[in-house]
């Protein structure tokens, strides 16, 4: 039987958050980080992929502070890399690889430079960089897709989520009238969340903590950068710079794919982040 939201479903008190997280398998840890768009859920931005990574791993994707059904956050109280290994510490988990979408692929190489001893592997999608490359990017202001993700914080409607999705993907089909219901529901669910990302927009945006360059140059952990070539958020020039800064990462750019790869090639994710982490 596949595995369901409700079976997966826990909550956890952390040292100073109480984070909802979904939890499947055994073995190796393997923490999933989703990214910063409204709706976003460490179910609705992984659920095609738990279940067949927890096969080899211990899977644990978490809703971070301020996201789904964990406790809201405000831009002075936000700090993920901290949620992160709060979360590790109350599982009990000494090592994890880390696999981050965008936002949380900037999350993971924040805890992988801060915290090497906890971090076995690094597995990002589309995350930025700082400084941000500006080659093929525009030149000032946010990408189209970011501006599309920030409208649909102000106006998180079915349709606002249908243009946001379009978006996010290369594969329109995926832009479905029930996934772009759903993602409204769930980002109209906490309207805490919406009010306090709106605020963070104001304040310079939901990253307070960027993995410096120089720092990036001297870690050794293994790391897989995943970008889609047709990304309209985070264009695949960050993950260029991240490759070329990175001793020991290799990059895997895949033709028809936007900002979610974990959804639109979700089986040959599943197999590159399982043969990654089994191997390297």
């Amino acid at each position: 039987m596949p595995i369901t939201k409700e079976q997966a479903s826990r909550d956890i008190q952390t040292a100073n958050w109480k984070l909802r997280y979904y939890e499947a398998g055994e073995g190796h840890p393997l923490i999933l980080i989703h990214g910063s768009g409204p709706g976003a859920t460490g179910w609705s931005n992984f659920s095609g992929n738990i279940e067949a990574l927890a096969k080899n791993f211990r899977v644990i994707a978490v809703d971070m502070p301020g996201w789904g059904d964990s406790q809201p956050c405000t831009k002075e109280s936000l700090d993920h890399v901290g949620a992160t290994v709060e979360l590790m510490d109350a599982l009990g988990i000494e090592k994890a690889a880390l696999v981050g979408n965008s936002m949380g692929g900037i999350v993971a190489l924040a805890v992988a430079v801060d915290h090497p001893e906890r971090v076995s592997h690094i597995i990002t999608m589309g995350p930025g960089s700082s400084p941000t490359p500006r080659l093929f990017s525009a030149g000032d202001g946010p990408t189209e897709g970011l501006k599309y993700l920030q409208q649909a914080y102000r106006t998180p409607t079915p349709e606002a989520m249908h243009a946001l999705v379009n978006i996010m993907v290369y594969d329109k089909t995926f832009a479905t009238p029930e996934l772009c219901q759903a993602r409204s529901d769930a980002a109209n669910a906490c309207p805490e969340h919406l009010a306090n990302f709106l605020d963070m927009l104001a304040k310079g945006g939901p990253i307070n903590r960027w993995a410096p360059m120089d720092r990036l140059m001297q870690m050794q952990i293994p790391a897989l950068l995943i970008h889609g070539r047709d990304d309209r958020v985070v264009p695949y020039e960050h993950s260029l710079v991240l490759c070329a800064h990175i001793p020991n990462s290799r990059l895997v750019l895949m033709n028809r794919c936007g900002h979610w790869a974990m959804i639109e090639h979700a089986a040959e994710f599943n197999r590159m982040v399982t043969d990654f982490v089994l191997n390297n």
